[in-house]
């Protein structure tokens, strides 16, 4: 999946701009010198003496999901998304929970094939997380859930956080571990561990330049996004002012949702990915159609992304203040990246979110051929109830190995019915 990235804050926040006589090119998605009582903003820091701290996340599908407080009101899960400059609240329940005021209503032409949404800003919120505390952030609030990420994540989902927070710390992730350290950068000679790699900030996002190899073409260098909040490894968007080229083999796929609806485009491998000194061989990639995404961005030029199921194989420290980052490979780092071999694209839903339904089949696929049809609910996998499974376990699953056979149970309306699922790799 796709969440919320530059493209989409960059949409909303050029239509600020024109509400605000487009004072500067530089506010349009540098949130934290938007101007005005509206967008005032405050970095995070810590009471008293702390200088660092340890916060556990969720990590449900690869997310960085911290509980959050706002206005003393809580506890809300938020997503670390790098690829974010302004705090993004999904959920538009907030807005009257929190009894937000000085709102101003905005109009976002997003990314993808939909139609224009209402959103809102707000300034002066109070957000907390862990024992950092920003007592003056700007938000945007959407009109409209339409991103559904309580639906993919499995767990109540409220917003996003990025820019913010990065540059109030350094910030050391332990993605297999499911926990974060934060430090004041009085603390940074302490904690310099791994590879170093110079980034860039630009408009409140961190960009890493690496190397490709894709067919016959070697060691392309690529500038890339790195975004915490993407769910796909790696996006590969343009190169030279078109489409990327395609590998030999791919897939069509839905690859996500933005602010204005489904994006499409293909799933392939490249042959290898270069970071640094760390190649990774034959990495997954999404390859969204260029009007999608790639024609959209009017700020920073780039070629495409590097997402969570890519990052989540590196202990990484983010350092915004000296425009670098740390890598160190963990655990993950050998281990194939694997892709969906059901053909059914799940989502949550319920009052736990333990129920899961049909939102796509991917024509040709095992579910294809199973005979599963969208909207179709999962009831059961190997004669477990999936209502006892997360996503998570769900997702390693269908993703286990080429030819396997699940045992699942379905329904569909009223009619239940059971068989054997094939798995079959189709990238």
């Amino acid at each position: 999946m796709l969440f919320v990235d530059d493209l989409a804050v960059n949409c909303l926040l050029t239509n600020m701009l024109s509400q605000l006589n487009k004072i500067i090119l530089l506010l349009i998605i540098c949130s934290c010198t938007l101007i005005g009582p509206v967008f005032s903003q405050n970095t995070f820091n810590f009471k008293g003496k702390r200088s660092k701290e340890t916060i556990a996340f969720n990590k449900s599908r690869g997310l960085i999901i911290l509980t959050t407080y706002i206005n003393n009101k809580g506890p809300f899960n938020f997503i670390l998304d790098s690829g974010i400059g302004l705090m993004l609240i999904t959920d538009p329940t907030l807005r009257d929970a929190l009894q937000l005021k000085h709102v101003r209503k905005i109009t976002i032409k997003g990314l993808g094939e939909g139609k224009d949404l209402d959103a809102y800003t707000t300034p002066f919120l109070k957000v907390k997380i862990g024992n950092a505390v920003a007592e003056s952030i700007s938000a945007a609030i959407l009109d409209e859930d339409i991103f559904n990420l309580s639906g993919y994540a499995g767990i109540p989902i409220h917003g996003l956080i990025g820019n913010d927070f990065f540059e109030s710390f350094m910030v050391r992730v332990y993605y297999d571990a499911g926990y974060l350290t934060i430090y004041n950068h009085r603390k940074s000679r302490l904690i310099r561990k791994g590879l170093k790699i110079p980034i860039s900030i630009e408009y409140n996002k961190p960009y890493i330049n690496v190397l490709v190899d894709v067919g016959d073409q070697k060691k392309i260098p690529l500038k890339m996004l790195i975004d915490t909040g993407a769910g796909l490894p790696m996006s590969l968007e343009t190169y030279k002012g078109e489409a990327f080229p395609l590998p030999d083999k791919f897939i069509q796929a839905n690859l996500g949702v933005g602010l204005g609806g489904n994006i499409g485009g293909f799933i392939g491998r490249v042959d290898h990915l270069r970071i640094g000194k760390f190649d990774i061989k034959s990495p997954l990639s999404s390859f969204p159609f260029y009007e999608d995404a790639a024609a959209k961005v009017t700020s920073v030029p780039r070629n495409g992304t590097i997402g969570n199921q890519l990052l989540k194989k590196f202990e990484i420290i983010f350092d915004y203040e000296k425009a670098c980052i740390y890598i160190k490979p963990n655990a993950e780092f050998e281990i194939p990246i694997a892709h969906d071999m059901s053909g059914m694209e799940l989502v949550s839903a319920g009052d736990g979110y333990n129920r899961y339904f049909v939102n796509r089949v991917e024509p040709w696929s095992a579910a294809d051929e199973f005979g599963i049809l969208k909207d179709d609910e999962l009831l059961g996998i190997n004669f477990k109830p999936v209502s006892q499974m997360s996503f998570d376990e769900i997702t390693a699953l269908f993703k286990s190995s080429d030819g396997r056979t699940l045992y699942i149970e379905m329904r569909r309306k009223e009619e239940t019915f059971i068989g054997v699922l094939t798995l079959k790799r189709r990238i």
